[in-house]
């Protein structure tokens, strides 16, 4: 979470001084009851009562059995946890090594391989495609006679194919097509041929067929099996121990993997479909390991890591090629006041996203065993967002003179903020308590003055005579367990110690 280092008395700001950078005692714990505990749908209907769900309750109501997230601030993972079981009817509890289906997100983690190949000096991101394919060419039809298809094209959806299609997978038992067999949509591949719709650089069109076609590539360059590249040049070097290209997933790890539920949260034949398009949709990995992923483009794109790419290759996947709004590998796109990276995936009874910020080192990794996860994992990316006080919530600065913010007050039910009182640790030594007095609530932080806080909801409050609010956190049963201090785009969580 964004913090200040000094931070004296009100005229400056309310969030509290500490002396040394330590953070608040157990600050995650906070913040996960303040996520899991306050979901919102993603339509507030005005004048009706404000409403809030757990997590179990969202995962029962759209019948996903598992999630498991990873949240990072400042650059590193604050917390990963598992919700809910692996397999539905069990006692199988999904953790935060439990393995699912990355779907689509395979295709920016296999971007940093195609990257590491062009840094490496095996081919070029602007060559001729045909020049690095060995085991295929693929037909221009008359549309790359100016302008050949090139892999920077085929990481970004802008090569003129026209597939458009994502991939259904295959039965474990069912055979699997070659890589030419799919491309020519010869029996057993289960999707259509390649082909060239329009002329390269034309428009953006998503290609899952592309990304096949560029992983065939640069296993032809390197003359070795794609997985075992992706292992050897990105996983291992980021310290991604729990992902794998290998599909079917190896038997060890398959122990230790969620299976893939229906839109009604049932079991669906067989535990997961098989995908021979690796690049595309053949990852099986954890949210932890994807946001060690993402750290790293992170890292790497503002030249404080060299572990897979240098800095001026690792921008690539963060600098929009011209057409669409894909960079080499991921989506880039402007949320609120802040730019993003992303992706997200859509396999067989599997759903995932990966979001993190360009420059200020927050995001998150959301995976689900469910074909209904994306709903869920929407209401828990703006929580996370509202939560951690992401810049994707962000209200523009004004321009010039702007009126002060009016701001309702609402009536509270005594016996709600009789729950608030307590006292709540900011840092070592450094405490918020609050008080009911005379039917409102009074904050004090240590070696400063009260402070009267007027309600908005039942848990957001304004302070007043500051540009600061405070909102309670609660758990899955209702009970008070912290606080956020939300003030200039900056949290500060406080856990409930008294």
């Amino acid at each position: 979470m964004r913090r200040h280092k000094g931070v004296p008395l009100l005229g400056l700001s309310f969030l509290v001084a500490c002396s040394s950078p330590a953070p608040a005692p157990d600050p995650s714990q906070a913040a996960i009851a303040a996520v899991t505990a306050g979901l919102r749908p993603p339509v507030v209907v005005t004048g009706e009562p404000e409403l809030s769900y757990t997590l179990a309750d969202r995962m029962a109501h759209y019948k996903v059995p598992g999630v498991s997230i990873a949240v990072v601030d400042s650059g590193r993972i604050v917390w990963a946890r598992g919700f809910g079981v692996a397999t539905t009817g069990t006692a199988d509890s999904v953790t935060d090594s439990t393995l699912f289906q990355a779907a689509s997100i395979s295709k920016p983690v296999a971007a940093m391989g195609v990257l590491r190949a062009v840094q490496d000096g095996v081919f070029g991101l602007d060559q001729d495609i045909n020049t690095i394919l060995t085991s295929w060419r693929l037909d221009g039809e008359g549309f790359t006679d100016a302008r050949p298809v090139t892999p920077r094209m085929l990481t970004s959806h802008t090569s003129g194919l026209g597939d458009g299609f994502g991939f259904p997978g295959y039965d474990p038992a069912a055979a699997l097509p070659t890589m030419v067999q799919l491309f020519e949509g010869q029996p057993p591949s289960n999707v259509r041929a390649l082909f060239m719709e329009r002329e390269p650089m034309t428009l953006m069109e998503y290609s899952g067929g592309g990304v096949t076609l560029m992983q065939q590539a640069l296993s032809d360059a390197r003359r070795r099996p794609f997985a075992d590249i992706m292992r050897d040049d990105v996983l291992r070097p980021l310290g991604m121990t729990r992902s794998s290209y290998q599909q079917p997933i190896a038997p060890d790890n398959d122990r230790n993997a969620a299976r893939a539920h229906s839109r009604e949260g049932k079991a669906m034949g067989p535990k997961w479909h098989v995908y021979p398009e690796l690049a595309a949709a053949g990852l099986w990995t954890t949210p932890s390991d994807l946001a060690r992923f993402a750290i790293e483009v992170q890292l790497a794109s503002a030249g404080k890591s060299e572990r897979v790419l240098n800095r001026a290759t690792a921008r690539e996947m963060l600098t929009p090629v011209g057409v669409g709004d894909y960079a080499v590998g991921f989506s880039v796109q402007k949320i609120g006041q802040g730019w993003y990276f992303a992706h997200g995936g859509s396999n067989w009874g599997f759903r995932a996203t990966l979001l993190a910020h360009f420059s200020k080192g927050y995001g998150l990794a959301i995976m689900t065993n469910a074909d209904q996860g994306g709903a869920v994992m929407a209401e828990l990316t703006r929580r996370i967002q509202a939560v951690y006080g992401w810049d994707a919530v962000a209200e523009p600065a004004p321009r010039g003179y702007r009126p002060p913010v009016q701001r309702p007050e609402v009536e509270v039910a005594a016996e709600i903020l009789e729950r608030y009182a307590g006292e709540y640790a900011l840092a070592p030594g450094v405490s918020l308590v609050i008080t009911l007095e005379e039917g409102r609530l009074h904050a004090q932080p240590t070696g400063q003055q009260k402070l009267v806080l007027a309600a908005e909801s039942d848990e957001t409050f304004n302070i007043r005579g500051v540009g600061a609010q405070i909102v309670f956190t609660r758990d899955a049963a209702g009970v008070v367990t912290g606080l956020v201090v939300r003030q200039g785009g900056s949290n500060q969580v406080a856990s409930k110690i008294k």
